[in-house]
């Protein structure tokens, strides 16, 4: 029997094919952010690695949150990296040479030193910014657009660039701050730019995500959509950077505004997860008869706390190899609801729909094998269905697995 590949049956790509675009893109990003960093080494004093540490403080925080947007369907930790990546490599270094150029020969030539400045923050900056950091969702939507799932997936990958985005940014404005004011100065910007408005780059870029991830999961304004999306990133950014020449006042109706923003992607998201939970359960019953998942076993996988409570029965029952396994079935169960989700929208092509769903049923099939046959470790069955019937329950099998 051939060896399946749990992890390339999820992401839905060829097992055994190395990703080599994603490869030469996490090289290049890898390659961009060294050469950002170096320039920032060069031209700063003692501070740099004051900028540094205290802008990877709070990424791990913030990255924490963003990946508790899509707890149902967690992204490949792979596309993830790569699109941080993106962000803090190619997209941080665009920025700097093309905002540069910009100030240099366009704006200030034009409008003059201060308005010049004004014109390239307000106006500039953004476009630039927002489309370099665009240009990562817009490749998944012409890549990988099987990968997005929904406005969630969309939302966390234009967290992740815009993240790293944020990171390397922080890095020179701590610098300066120290070079220039000193600790107390350095203070006053820590607090504004990583303790009060931490998520601004994520909130920008969200914009952006949701147009591609319209666009990604409907047939209808695959080109108006993503554009949209990608001129209410520019359009905030913009506010914001115009905000500063205003003082309080300004920097007080963007806050409010970016706030506002934030509740309403919560919301969104919400929502989204409340849709999710219900294909879940109008989908897999028509999978009953191959025995894979029953009644109970829907109930367990509409609810994130339920799912936990599986897996650690699982790991109680067979330790780490059928915690996997249940981690494998839940997520695998998952992408088929999702799957539907893209049939019924009529963005799933009939051959596809049809070899991606047969690979997803084969993982769950696989992973419900792997599990079964572990040695059990405890008498009790599935805390989610303890009398049956249950996908992890075999009728007459005596111990935790039935009996």
């Amino acid at each position: 029997m051939a060896r399946v590949d749990p992890k390339a049956v999820l992401e839905g790509r060829i097992p055994g094919r190395p990703p080599v675009a994603l490869i030469a893109g996490l090289t290049v990003s890898g390659l961009c952010a060294v050469v950002a960093l170096a320039i920032d080494a060069l031209y700063g004093g003692a501070g740099f690695w004051v900028g540094v540490l205290l802008a990877i403080i709070p990424i791990p925080l913030l990255v924490a949150l963003a990946l508790m947007l899509d707890r149902l369907e967690p992204e490949p930790p792979r596309a993830l990296v790569f699109s941080f990546m993106w962000g803090a490599g190619v997209a941080v270094l665009g920025a700097l040479i093309l905002n540069t150029l910009g100030l240099l020969y366009v704006t200030v030539p034009i409008f003059g030193e201060q308005k010049g400045h004004f014109v390239s923050a307000t106006f500039g900056a953004p476009l630039i910014e927002e489309s370099l950091k665009g240009a990562a969702l817009f490749g998944m939507l012409w890549f990988r657009r099987n990968e997005i799932d929904g406005f969630a997936d969309g939302l966390i990958y234009a967290a992740m660039v815009g993240l790293g985005f944020a990171m390397m940014e922080n890095i020179t404005y701590y610098m300066r701050a120290y070079d220039d004011g000193g600790a107390q100065q350095l203070q006053a910007v820590f607090v504004l730019r990583g303790l009060v408005a931490p998520l601004s780059h994520p909130l920008f870029t969200s914009m952006t995500g949701l147009g591609v991830a319209y666009a990604a999961t409907h047939r209808r304004g695959q080109i108006l959509a993503p554009v949209a999306g990608l001129l209410g990133a520019m359009l905030l950014h913009g506010l914001w950077n115009g905000a500063t020449t205003f003082g309080l006042g300004g920097l007080g109706i963007v806050y409010v505004l970016d706030f506002c923003v934030l509740v309403a992607l919560i919301v969104i998201v919400a929502v989204e997860r409340r849709h999710t939970v219900r294909r879940i359960e109008t989908y897999l019953p028509m999978y009953a008869g191959t025995g894979l998942v029953t009644p109970q076993d829907v109930r367990m996988l509409r609810s994130i706390p339920s799912r936990r409570a599986a897996r650690r029965w699982a790991r109680g029952v067979g330790g780490a190899p059928a915690g996997r396994a249940m981690t494998d079935y839940q997520l695998a169960a998952t992408e088929l609801a999702l799957l539907h989700k893209r049939a019924d929208r009529g963005v799933a092509e009939p051959h596809w729909f049809e070899a991606r769903r047969d690979a997803l049923l084969g993982l769950m099939a696989l992973a419900r094998q792997a599990f079964l046959r572990t040695p059990p470790r405890h008498r009790a069955g599935p805390p989610w269905a303890p009398q049956g019937p249950s996908g992890f329950l075999v009728p007459g099998r005596p111990g935790p697995y039935g009996g």
